[in-house]
C-alpha cells in the first residue's frame, strides 16, 4: 500500500472519529409531534427538502417553522417565494392567527422572487445576486432560518439540467457558508417532469415527503421522514392535520411510557361508587364507561363533571351527537346541575358530529381545544362515535394517541363507549378498554318483564375494588346505587326486589305478631304460676304459724307443770334435798302396827 493511500485512510478514519464525537445540532420547528419524530427538529445550518403534491401543506409547514422560530425561539427568518406572491402567502396565513404583519417588523422578511421565462432565459441567469441580497438582510435581522418556497418553479424555468444542478449546489453551499438553516419546498408526483428533479433529494441533508391522498372517499394527509443525515428518526408515515393553529402531527410519543403518577383520588360524583373504588378515580387516570344505550353512561359522566367543577377544577365535556343545552337539561332531571358552571366558565362544553372516517382532524381539533381550556378533568361522550368511522389504520390509532396525550398532561379523562345492546361481549369497539386504568360496565338486567340498570367494576388498576353487581337507579331524587339484594341464590333488582322485600316485611310482621301472642301467653302462664306460688306460700306461712303456736303451747305446758310441782312440794313441806318426787300416801295400815302405837 502506497504512502498516499495510507494517508488517505488515516485522514478518513480521523474525520469519521471526529464526526462521531460531534452530535448534529438541530433547531425546533415548534410543530407538534414533528420535533418528536425527528428527535429535535431540523438540522441546523443544513438544507431540508419538503416534497409533496398540491394541498399537502408544504408551504404551511415551511412558514409555520419560520413563525414558530420567531415567536418561540426569538429567531428571525427569511421567506423567498418563487411561485405565489408574498402578499398572497401572508393573507392565506392569516387564518392561522399568526399575526405575520407584526412579525415582519423585526423577525420576518418576505422576498417575492417570481420570475418570467424571459427573465430566466435572457442572459446567463443565476441566483448569486438574490443570495447576496438575502445575506445582507439576514445580517441585518440576525436571521438564522430561510425558506425557498416553490423551488421547482425556478428549476422548470431554467430548463437545463446543468443549470438546475448548479443553482441547487449554489444554494446548498450558500447555506453552509452563512450557517442558515434552509427549507426548500418542491412539488412531487409521478410525472416525468417531477422525476427529473429527484436529484435534489440526494443533494440535501433531510428529506420530508407529504402526501394528500383519498382512501374510500376520505382525504388523508400524511408525513414521512425519508432521510436525515447524521440523526436517527421515526421512519413511519404519520398522519397530519391542518388546524386553526397550523399543522399538527399525530404522534404517540416515545415507546417508553413514563407518565407521572399519584396516589391522589378524586370523586366519581357518586359517593357509593367512590366506596366501591376505595375513594374514587386516581388523578390523571383513563376511565372507561361502557354499556348499551340508555344505561346512564352520560349521567355518570355528568356526575363526575359536576364533582370536578365543585372542587374548582377546570373541566371539559366533549359530546358527539348531542347538543350542550340538551345535555344540561337532561342531567338536571336527575339532580345534576351544570348550568352554573358553564356560566362561570370553569366548564367548557363542546358538541359536534363525526366528520367521516378520517378522525385525525377531529382529534387534532380536540387537542387544540384542550390546550386552550387547560382542563384537569375531561369527558368524551361517546368515544365510540369516532371508532365507528375508523376505517383507516391511522385513524384507528389516533384515539389511543390522543389518550396518551391526555395522560401525559395529567388530565383525568372519562370516556364512554357504546356497546350494542344485543351483544353480550363487553369488549369496546375501539379496544380502549385495554389501556383504560378503570373500566366500569353498565348493563341491563331483564327480569319479570322489566329492565333494570346494573353496574359493575370490570377493572381498576391499583385499587382493591368491589366485585359486586349493584343496581343503578335514576329518579328525581338523584342517582343511587342500591345494596346488593340476594334471594334464592340470585341478585334481585327492580320490582322483583321490591316484591321480595314486601314479602320479607310481611313475614317479619307475621313473625312479630306470633311472637307477641306467644309472649302474652307466656306472661299469663307466668302470672298463673305466680298466683299458685303465692297460695302455696300463704299455706306455708299458715302452717308455719300453726307450728309456732303448737310449739309455744307445748313449752308453756311444760313450764306450768314444773311450777305446779314446786307448789305441791311446798304445800307438803317436802324436803327439797329429798327430791322433788313425793311419796305416795298409804291408805291401808296393818293392825299390829296400829295397835302398838
Amino acid at each position: 500500500m502506497s504512502a498516499f493511500v495510507r494517508l488517505l485512510f488515516t485522514n478518513r478514519r480521523a474525520a469519521m472519529k471526529k464526526s462521531s464525537q460531534q452530535a448534529i445540532t438541530k433547531v425546533l420547528t415548534g410543530i407538534a409531534g414533528f420535533d418528536d419524530i425527528t428527535r429535535g427538529g431540523l438540522p441546523h445550518g443544513r438544507t431540508t427538502l419538503v416534497l409533496g403534491g398540491p394541498g399537502c401543506g408544504k408551504t404551511v409547514f415551511a412558514l409555520q417553522s419560520l413563525v414558530n422560530g420567531a415567536r418561540k425561539s426569538k429567531e428571525a427568518g427569511l421567506f423567498v417565494a418563487f411561485e405565489e406572491s408574498a402578499q398572497q402567502i401572508i393573507a392565506n396565513a392569516a387564518t392561522f392567527g399568526w399575526d405575520i404583519p407584526a412579525l415582519e417588523k423585526k423577525k420576518l422578511f418576505f422576498l417575492e422572487a417570481r420570475m418570467s421565462p424571459e427573465d430566466v432565459k435572457a442572459g446567463d441567469f443565476d441566483l448569486a445576486g438574490m443570495l447576496a441580497v438575502l445575506e445582507a438582510k439576514a445580517n441585518d435581522l440576525g436571521a438564522t432560518r430561510v425558506v425557498f418556497d416553490g423551488f421547482d418553479v425556478l428549476l422548470a424555468l431554467l430548463d437545463d439540467p446543468v443549470k438546475e444542478r448548479r443553482e441547487v449546489y449554489r444554494i446548498r453551499d450558500w447555506l453552509a457558508r452563512t450557517g442558515l438553516t434552509g427549507i426548500i419546498t418542491q412539488k412531487a408526483g409521478s410525472t416525468d417532469v417531477d422525476l427529473r428533479y429527484n436529484f435534489v433529494q440526494f443533494m440535501v441533508d433531510c428529506v420530508l415527503v407529504l402526501k394528500h391522498q383519498v382512501v374510500d372517499g376520505t382525504a388523508f394527509r400524511n408525513l414521512r421522514v425519508v432521510k436525515y443525515r447524521g440523526s436517527g428518526f421515526a421512519a413511519d408515515e404519520f398522519p397530519i392535520n391542518v388546524t386553526e393553529a397550523g399543522i399538527q402531527l399525530t404522534h404517540r410519543g416515545p415507546g417508553e411510557l413514563a407518565y407521572a403518577v399519584t396516589d391522589e383520588r378524586i370523586s366519581t360524583g357518586l359517593p357509593r361508587l367512590d366506596v366501591m373504588l376505595q375513594g374514587g378515580y386516581h388523578r390523571g387516570s383513563n376511565v372507561l364507561l361502557s354499556g348499551a344505550p340508555g344505561t346512564a353512561k352520560s349521567t355518570l359522566s355528568g356526575l363526575f363533571v359536576e364533582a370536578a367543577c365543585k372542587r374548582g377544577e377546570r373541566t371539559m365535556y366533549v359530546s358527539f351527537g348531542e347538543g350542550a343545552a340538551q345535555i344540561v337539561r337532561n342531567l338536571r332531571s336527575v339532580g345534576v346541575k351544570l348550568a352554573p358552571h358553564v356560566k362561570s366558565g370553569i366548564l367548557s362544553m363542546y358538541s359536534t358530529r363525526t366528520r367521516g372516517p378520517n378522525v385525525v382532524d377531529q382529534f387534532g381539533e380536540l387537542r387544540a381545544r384542550v390546550r386552550a381550556h387547560n382542563p384537569r378533568c375531561l369527558v368524551i361522550d361517546p368515544l365510540s362515535a369516532l371508532s365507528t368511522k375508523m376505517a383507516h389504520l391511522a385513524s384507528a390509532d389516533a384515539a389511543q394517541q390522543f389518550l396518551d396525550f391526555l395522560k401525559g398532561e395529567g388530565i383525568t379523562v372519562v370516556n364512554t363507549s357504546l356497546i350494542d345492546g344485543l351483544n353480550t361481549d363487553e369488549a369496546t369497539a375501539t379496544n380502549i378498554s385495554t389501556i383504560a386504568d378503570t373500566w366500569i360496565h353498565v348493563s341491563y338486567v331483564v327480569n319479570d318483564g322489566e329492565r333494570n340498570r346494573a353496574l359493575t367494576i370490570v377493572k381498576s388498576r391499583g385499587t382493591g375494588h368491589s366485585n359486586q353487581v349493584r343496581e343503578l337507579t335514576l329518579s328525581d331524587d338523584g342517582v343511587h346505587l342500591a345494596d346488593v339484594f340476594i334471594a334464592q341464590g340470585k341478585v334481585l333488582m327492580g320490582v322483583a326486589r321490591w316484591e321480595w322485600e314486601q314479602q320479607e316485611v310481611a313475614q317479619r310482621k307475621r313473625t312479630g305478631v306470633a311472637n307477641e301472642l306467644k309472649r302474652l301467653q307466656l306472661e299469663v302462664a307466668q302470672a298463673e304460676a305466680a298466683a299458685r306460688l303465692q297460695v302455696v306460700r300463704t299455706e306455708m306461712e299458715a302452717r308455719s304459724a300453726e307450728i309456732d303456736v303448737l310449739a309455744l303451747a307445748t313449752g308453756s305446758a311444760s313450764k306450768l307443770l314444773v311450777s305446779d310441782r314446786a307448789v305441791l312440794r311446798k304445800m307438803r313441806h317436802a324436803d327439797a334435798e329429798t327430791g322433788a318426787k313425793a311419796r305416795p300416801a298409804k291408805t291401808h295400815l296393818r293392825p299390829d302396827k296400829a295397835g302398838a302405837r
